[in-house]
């Protein structure tokens, strides 16, 4: 059988590791890949090309990187490919129905939840932040609206309170790969049905908000968590400590579920294996942070440097507003 003609469209580091599971695959080529631009990154906003593309350049690959791909021009020149079918992992854009026409067998996407649950762009945070039980990756046919189409295959991964997003992410990409060796190939095939999902099941998955990353202690130690669970990757969530100083929270643990101990923010226990901070509902331990400036660290060396006294009271994070505020009556005082 000869190879199938494939067309890669991904941005970020979960979307290179399918890039290298087609390249790696005898049963297709990739015959081009396309990208996000490049965009300003770190703290002197160089423009860095994406995961994917540095992978394609390693690789030998045509790449494009169009700010708009549903144009007639782009079109005309992806339609010179011949590609069969398109391959399309956490792109960044909405592709039109012209540019789907262009592929004979369709094109299909990963999407890191078990659809129809959390159709939108940011589906592995908003299950964690939501405390499901489980999540996964879901294999689908791109229809016009958003993550609807029919579903090839899924992988599922059981959650509990110790996964977040930075050990969840790998483990989904590593599955997405399993999804284009086994489902993909029997779909271009014709030996796989995809199923249509279920409307009444459906749930969004809103794109994150850095006011997100605020933490409120009158929320419960549950909430606070999953929060903590959901934004391991960014924007990292923050208190602030009793003098104001921000402070990243990486880590922690619900030590009481319900009840209220305290006022939130209040410091009810401290010792090496974390700080209790009482919230709305529910007593929070902390065993991982990231004061401002500095290295994240355990809890234990945390307090060598920064001490932390029961009763003290630590406040709600900032969301970049009021940071904004705040700086701005700073500077006219």
């Amino acid at each position: 059988m000869s190879r199938i003609r494939i067309l890669f469209m991904g941005t970020p580091d979960f979307a290179m590791q399918a890039l290298d599971a087609l390249c790696s695959d005898e049963h297709f080529e990739v015959a081009g890949v396309i990208t996000q631009p490049d965009r300003p990154a770190g703290r002197k906003l160089q423009l860095t090309p994406s995961p994917v593309k540095k992978r394609a350049l390693e690789i030998g690959l045509p790449i494009w990187t169009p700010e708009k791909v549903n144009t007639e021009e782009f079109r005309q020149e992806i339609a010179a490919l011949r590609c069969e079918a398109a391959v399309v992992v956490a792109f960044g854009q909405i592709l039109g129905q012209k540019f789907l026409d262009l592929f004979p067998l369709g094109a299909v996407n990963i999407h890191g939840s078990l659809l129809p649950r959390w159709r939108g762009a940011a589906p592995i945070q908003r299950a964690l932040m939501a405390g499901d039980a489980e999540t996964g990756v879901a294999l689908q046919r791109i229809v016009r609206e958003l993550d609807a189409g029919p579903v090839l295959g899924v992988r599922r991964v059981a959650l509990d309170d110790t996964r977040y997003a930075d050990d969840v992410y790998p483990e989904l990409a590593r599955l997405g790969c399993e999804l284009l060796h086994v489902e993909l190939m029997d779909y271009l095939r014709g030996n796989l049905i995809p199923q249509e999902q279920d409307a009444a099941r459906v749930t969004h998955a809103a794109k994150i908000d850095k006011r997100e990353a605020a933490v409120c202690w009158s929320r419960s130690a549950r909430e606070i968590l999953n929060l903590l669970r959901g934004l391991a990757l960014g924007p990292i969530p923050h208190a602030r400590r009793s003098d104001g100083k921000v402070l990243k929270l990486l880590r922690a643990q619900v030590v009481r579920e319900t009840g209220s101990v305290a006022s939130p923010g209040s410091i009810v226990a401290v010792s090496d294996e974390g700080v209790d901070v009482a919230c709305g509902q529910g007593v929070l331990r902390l065993t991982r942070v990231q004061p401002e400036s500095r290295a994240r660290m355990e809890i234990a060396e945390f307090l060598k440097g920064y001490p932390v006294q029961r009763g003290e009271v630590w406040l709600d994070g900032q969301t970049p507003e009021a940071s904004a505020s705040g700086s701005s009556s700073g500077s006219e005082a």
